[in-house]
């Protein structure tokens, strides 16, 4: 019998703020964040920083502390900053999760402080993660320092670490404080990194918005140059796609089974592990997002020329399509014969994650994606060959363009070495005269 239907519903909001030099005394907008709930409070604030982010801003810890001291009746410091490392090991390593949450404990960090974020996607994750578990949730600060953090996850409601060998087993759902975005930071960002975010933007551009995709298009000389300007603009477009997002399609904590914002990303997470992470997430993204865009055309859901396109585009802005992981082969299981990819198991994989039922985002055109709940191996198998056979081409292509250019160097060098045979004949001939 049905005694009771308790329904709760709980409203969250979080500012995001596109500000630059968010730790220069004069920039207001990091202390109007902490404190837009309790202004007349002074508020405990403990900076934990990527590792990555502390080396390549040498004064960055000094900056965080004359900020704070520029507040005294608004902010204080718990500690002295904490500098974890960055990239995937920070989400690989669950003792350093656990020595974080110690270290969140014998500090007194109770559910009004802050745990302030300042570095790429992983670790917000890792961080957020600690921050998440440590009272049931201290507030957290984001600032994202990386093109795919600052576009993308940065501005999501989730976190979450690596085990058992699966990608984010481990997370919660804890939508933020507040969000800093400052593209400052993107300054001294490698190339690597910055084309390998561009995935992501991508990805919303794919499947929300197609005036993003053509303006990614055009743009693609400069974006994979790395040049900030238009980085800058590419970050806030579609941080505000994924914002708008996370609002307006209903399932916030995703308790459903679509994932729209997941496209690309069942073969994506499997390559992360197959390659033991040397993929960065948006190479791994861009290659999941080809091959199912591929795997769309051979399905007949959307058009060659979408297809060609969306990899074009890709290559144009820097990434690579095919890795060797895509070969990867397994034996078959339950008695049959044969070897299998591996990245095939990223499917099961993903649906374990989603829930249960597969539930796979699909482009029809540039714009606009479905959902489909079964994709036919045979024509995964099919797009991964075809980019194998893409990356032979470039390959070959790029080989001749070396011969003909180290051609061109050695004829360029001969005919030097022969106007130095002429001008030397010239020069005797010159001394000839003169003696004579």
């Amino acid at each position: 019998m049905l005694l009771h239907l308790q329904r709760i519903a709980v409203p969250f909001e979080y500012p995001v703020y596109f500000t630059e030099g968010v730790f220069s005394p004069s920039n207001a907008d990091l202390a109007a964040a902490i404190a837009a709930k309790e202004p007349r409070r002074r508020h405990r604030v403990l900076p934990v920083i990527d590792g990555g982010v502390a080396a390549a801003w040498p004064s960055l810890a000094d900056d965080i502390a004359r900020y704070v001291g520029a507040r005294p009746d608004l902010l204080t410091l718990a500690a002295e900053p904490i500098v974890v490392p960055g990239g995937e090991a920070a989400k690989n390593d669950g003792a350093a999760t656990a020595a974080l949450q110690a270290r969140l404990d014998a500090l007194g960090m109770d559910r009004q402080s802050f745990v302030m974020i300042v570095g790429g996607g992983a670790v917000l994750d890792m961080v957020g993660y600690a921050a998440a578990t440590v009272h049931r949730g201290v507030r957290v600060v984001r600032i994202p320092t990386t093109v795919l953090a600052q576009a993308d996850s940065g501005v999501g409601v989730k976190n979450g670490v690596n085990a058992f060998g699966k990608k984010n087993l481990l997370g919660t759902f804890a939508p933020p404080f507040a969000v800093l975005i400052d593209p400052r930071f993107l300054e001294t960002l490698p190339l690597r990194d910055k084309v390998a975010g561009m995935a992501e933007a991508v990805k919303v551009a794919l499947i929300r918005d197609a005036r993003l995709f053509s303006w990614l298009s055009e743009h693609a000389p400069a974006l994979a140059s790395g040049s900030l300007a238009p980085l800058a603009q590419l970050v806030r477009r579609s941080a505000e796609i994924h914002l708008h997002h996370i609002a307006s399609a209903g399932d916030p904590f995703e308790l459903g089974s679509a994932r729209p914002l997941d496209f690309g990303h069942w073969a994506a997470h499997k390559l992360e592990s197959l390659t033991k992470h040397r993929l960065r997430h948006g190479e791994a993204v861009a290659i999941g997002i080809a091959i199912d865009t591929l795997y769309a055309e051979l399905a007949g859901l959307c058009s060659q020329a979408t297809a060609a396109a969306v990899v074009a585009a890709l290559e144009a802005l820097g990434f690579t399509l095919w890795d060797d992981a895509l070969a990867m082969t397994r034996a078959c299981e339950r008695g049959e014969r044969g070897e299998r990819l591996c990245v095939l198991d990223g499917l099961d994989e993903f649906r374990e994650h989603l829930g249960g039922e597969l539930t796979v985002t699909l482009l029809e055109d540039v714009g606009r994606a479905r959902e489909v709940h079964a994709m036919e191996e045979r024509h995964i198998v099919a797009a991964i060959a075809r980019l194998r056979e893409r990356a032979g081409r470039r390959g070959a292509l790029a080989a001749i363009g070396a011969t003909g250019a180290a051609g061109a160097a050695t004829g360029a060098a001969g005919a030097v070495t022969g106007a130095a045979g002429a001008v030397t004949g010239a020069a005797g001939a010159v001394t000839g005269a003169a003696q004579s």
